[in-house]
């Protein structure tokens, strides 16, 4: 990996060109020059209000250049970020404030206002200092000095705190280096074949690693430019496609259909020739969609909080491998493994463990957690996996989501990809509930398309014994109006198991 910077701070000037955009926002078009002393400034200011090297820094802010100056300011002083959602509850947040023993908290305006808090009512209740981002603010940062200083001196020192969704028990806060992420943002590089041309939409959420690693950390490691858009609204979505040129669209699978219905009315995107799926599994009935209504490639990926998050991309410059993941990212190592961490035979179903320098340092006060998820030197993803002789990876589902009914492995990933080729089935989700007969039972939920009526569940039931052994066909068919996910469009099937009980 060729970098001349040790730590995220100065990500962007490892290829420094000061009058190119390095983030285009709304009608902003930012420079690499303009950055460089937005960062400095936010770093200086932080620093005159007491914020010391080892101190836990809370963001909380939508997508905006604001929260790219913040979050390299504050590992600049050599402060420890920690990025949330701006969803989250006043007992979360509670939670976040004080596991992570946070000192400060930097808000936006507006998440504050939209909370119902005062600085000084949100202060004392989470026991940090609140910074608010606001004009009054950000007129005290423009006037700040312009001290360029970096107190990183070592690359392996934590840069920032990421809580995990918490899907079992309380979430845990994933600790990673400057060395990870500038790591993951060249293994991006190299994975996406990204160029220095490029201009990757962020309409992912900032607050999510997968969004501010491939979209944001990974153009500036590189010298490419960020279109940056506040949230994901279709017709904005649209608009930004096309007047900002972009080239590379990153999203999870649920923005995908706003590409395929732009597609079907004839809006063609004519700069944009190239997209990334992560954060979730992508359907292979979507991925077919985009290729053949918009013409366009879809790269699944593979990532997870505790690597960065990416760990594999199909390679744009291959034939992809539908319903794979792809290939490990560079530098990186892959195992299969059994029960015992032993590598299964090939096309055999284990569990995915991976190395590299893009994994964690370990979760943060919690050596159990830590010691149990980096055992042996691997990282376990809690992934089943299989791989094929051209070494690509098939995720097969969720260690924790797999259902065992009479003995049988049901793989709820497997029953997923049948149901979106249903011709009335727009969006899907199987889990497992408890079965005194037979141990587990296997549920559906699904979402009909517009205008789509089912009689009776057992239409479907009678369709799916077509597809799908007995033994995994749904007990039950719920049909729903839309299925609970979190900010990155992941389905949350422990509320969908909470339901079902």
């Amino acid at each position: 990996m060729e970098s001349n910077v040790i730590s995220v701070g100065q990500i962007y000037k490892n290829n420094y060109n000061a009058d190119k955009a390095a983030i285009l926002f709304k009608d902003e078009r930012i420079t690499y020059a303009c950055l460089d002393d937005h960062v400095i400034a936010f770093a200086n200011f932080l620093k005159g209000k007491g914020l010391e090297k080892g101190d836990k820094v809370i963001l909380d802010a939508g997508n905006s250049p604001e929260f790219v100056y913040t979050y390299l300011g504050t590992v600049r002083n050599g402060a420890v970020i920690i990025p949330v959602n701006p969803m989250l509850t006043l007992t979360e947040m509670k939670f976040i404030a004080a596991d992570a023993e946070a000192k400060y908290i930097v808000i936006h305006e507006g998440v504050l206002q939209k909370q119902g808090f005062t600085e000084e009512t949100l202060g004392e209740a989470l026991g940090v200092r609140v910074i608010t981002l606001g004009e009054a603010t950000l007129a005290e940062i423009a006037a700040a000095p312009r001290d360029d200083f970096d107190l990183i001196t070592d690359s392996s020192e934590v840069s920032t705190f990421l809580y995990t969704s918490g899907t079992t028990g309380q979430p845990k806060a994933a600790m990673l280096s400057h060395a990870n992420l500038i790591a993951n943002a060249w293994q991006c590089n190299v994975g996406l074949e990204t160029k220095v041309e490029d201009i990757l939409m962020c309409v992912l959420p900032m607050f999510h690693v997968f969004a501010f690693t491939t979209c944001i950390l990974q153009p500036l490691f590189r010298g490419g430019t960020s279109a940056v858009v506040e949230a994901f609204q279709p017709k904005l979505v649209i608009s930004e496609l096309l007047t900002k040129d972009v080239t590379i669209f990153l999203g999870v699978p649920a923005m995908y259909m706003v590409l395929v219905e732009a597609g079907k009315q004839n809006i063609v995107f004519p700069k944009l020739y190239k997209c990334v799926c992560g954060g979730a599994s992508l359907p292979v009935e979507i991925y077919r969609l985009v290729r053949e209504i918009n013409h366009l490639p879809i790269i699944e990926g593979y990532g997870l909080t505790e690597a960065s998050p990416a760990s594999a991309f199909n390679p744009p410059s291959r034939d992809p491998k539908p319903g794979s993941i792809g290939q490990v990212l560079a530098d990186m190592e892959y195992i299969i493994a059994d029960e015992n961490d032993e590598e299964v035979p090939l096309g055999e179903v284990g569990e995915l463990l991976l190395r590299g320098p893009n994994v964690m340092l370990g979760y943060y006060n919690n050596p159990e957690a830590t010691a149990e998820a980096l055992k042996g030197g691997w990282l376990h993803t809690g992934d089943l996996a299989k791989k094929d002789e051209d070494d690509y990876i098939f995720i097969v589902d969720r260690k924790k989501d797999m259902v065992c009914v009479a003995g049988l492995n049901v793989y709820p990933r497997e029953v997923e990809e049948v149901l979106y080729k249903h011709p009335k089935i727009k969006d899907a989700a199987v889990i497992g509930v408890e079965d005194k007969l037979r141990g587990e039972a296997v549920i559906a939920y699904i979402v009909l398309k517009e205008g789509e009526t089912v009689e009776h569940h057992k239409e479907i039931i009678r369709w799916l014994k077509t597809q799908l052994a007995a033994y995994k066909i749904p007990r039950r068919i719920e049909i729903v109006d839309d299925l609970p996910r979190n900010s990155t469009g992941k389905i949350l099937k422990r509320l969908l198991k909470e339901q079902a009980e």
